[in-house]
């Protein structure tokens, strides 16, 4: 059984999916495809990593959604719950122990809470709970991470942008995340001809790795508005220039869509002065990661906004684009929105399970069409809740739309 990306309709909270226990690969024709070799298969399992601050809050919400929606469409999980993060070098001493690692390769799926925070802050960089993940990705070797960011109709007066600016944005990032500056060598510490201490980094891409995170992004703008924007630096960057080459080249295979070119700076800028003329953008690693992150903030709330990060082979890495905030951990002030959504993007791109998918989608619509909010999406005549009792709701949600007879 194979699925081209072409049949597939990427909107955020639509997305078709890419089936697990596939080869994503690019063929002859330049498009994405997913040959699953177990289409039936319902029982999964997925490893579970907490990691630090409000991860373990959320991630909880999402395996109980997971359960009732399995449950409900006829899906079995077996979870591994694994350390990662500042709760790994706790107690491991390193941020990704190679049980983790192992386990996680082995898995259908990895769902991600959220690592980080103060108290690791002031260590080497090798044992820094980012570094866990940096090599999380790679190991996994999840080369496209696709963040999308949609302003719910529900909370279009949440976001700080004016409601005629952030009313209908819809868009999708898509960052390269395994190469570029966070990857790039030498990098290092050392002393230049003054005596001066220095610190750097490279900025590099080799040409297969801009060619597939850009045909990755081709095919993504296909099945959305057929618009795709690519952003670099290129005034100033050879990397950049090298990264506008290939994409320009390869744009020659795609004659559907319109390719646009900015540069980072105003890239930024026109995210908040006029967001909804972008529908697909590709970047390199480190645009990505800032980009992206003020994209999330049009739509209300960081804690709305999940993540897939796919390679061409191997389990997905899925989790929300928050951060671990330490500074409201077990206090039961946590969105675990976010979460959720990751897990429904797990279930489409990671499992190929459409109908479960679709299930804790609707759900987090009812739940917010029923008035609850956490405090950062919170606004007069809605309903505040913390994370646990939202979590109760969304499973309400789940449930309550249990087709007749289906029982």
């Amino acid at each position: 059984m194979a699925a081209s990306l072409q049949s597939l309709n990427l909107n955020p909270l639509s997305l078709k999916p890419f089936h697990k226990s596939s080869t994503l690969t690019f063929s002859k024709s330049n498009s994405i495809r997913c040959s699953a070799a177990t289409p039936s298969k319902r029982s999964y399992t997925i490893t579970l990593l907490p990691g630090d601050g409000i991860g373990p809050e959320v991630i909880s919400v999402a395996k109980d959604v997971l359960l009732l929606s399995g449950s409900i469409e006829g899906i079995k999980y077996e979870f591994h719950e694994k350390l990662l993060g500042g709760a790994a070098l706790d107690a491991t001493g390193v941020p990704l122990p190679d049980e983790t690692l192992s386990v996680a390769k082995e898995s259908d799926a990895v769902l991600l809470g959220a690592i980080g925070g103060y108290k690791w802050d002031k260590n080497e960089k090798h044992l820094k709970p980012e570094t866990g993940l940096l090599q999380l990705r790679e190991g996994l070797k999840v080369f496209a991470n696709l963040r999308p960011a949609t302003v719910f109709p529900q909370l279009v007066d949440a976001s700080t942008l004016k409601r005629e600016v952030a009313e209908g944005v819809d868009l999708m990032v898509i960052r390269e995340l395994t190469g570029g500056i966070y990857f790039g060598k030498p990098r290092g510490f050392g002393t230049n001809e003054n005596g001066e201490e220095t610190g750097y980094n490279t900025e590099i891409y080799a040409a297969h790795e801009i060619d597939r995170i850009a045909r990755f992004a081709f095919e993504v703008a296909r099945k959305r508005g057929g618009k795709l924007c690519s952003v670099d630096k290129a005034n100033v960057l050879e990397a950049s220039m090298f990264w506008r080459k290939r994409v320009l080249a390869l744009a020659q295979e795609y004659p559907d869509i319109e390719l646009s070119h900015m540069y980072v700076d105003n890239a930024a800028m026109q995210l908040i002065r006029n967001p909804k003329q972008f529908d697909t953008v590709v970047t390199n690693n480190i645009f990505g990661d800032i980009l992206s992150d003020e994209a999330s903030m049009i739509t209300g709330s960081i804690g709305m906004l999940p993540s897939a990060s796919l390679g061409d082979s191997g389990p997905g890495l899925f989790e929300p684009i928050h951060g671990s905030a330490p500074d409201i951990a077990g206090q039961d002030k946590a969105n675990p929105f976010a979460t959720v959504l990751s897990a429904a993007m797990l279930l489409r791109y990671g499992l190929g399970e459409e109908k479960a998918a679709d299930r804790i989608e609707k759900a987090v619509l009812d739940t917010l069409n029923r008035g609850f909010r956490t405090a950062d999406i919170y606004s007069p005549g809605t309903k505040l809740v913390g994370c646990k009792q939202l979590g109760e709701e969304i499973l309400k949600s789940v449930e309550s739309h249990i087709p007749a007879g289906a029982l």
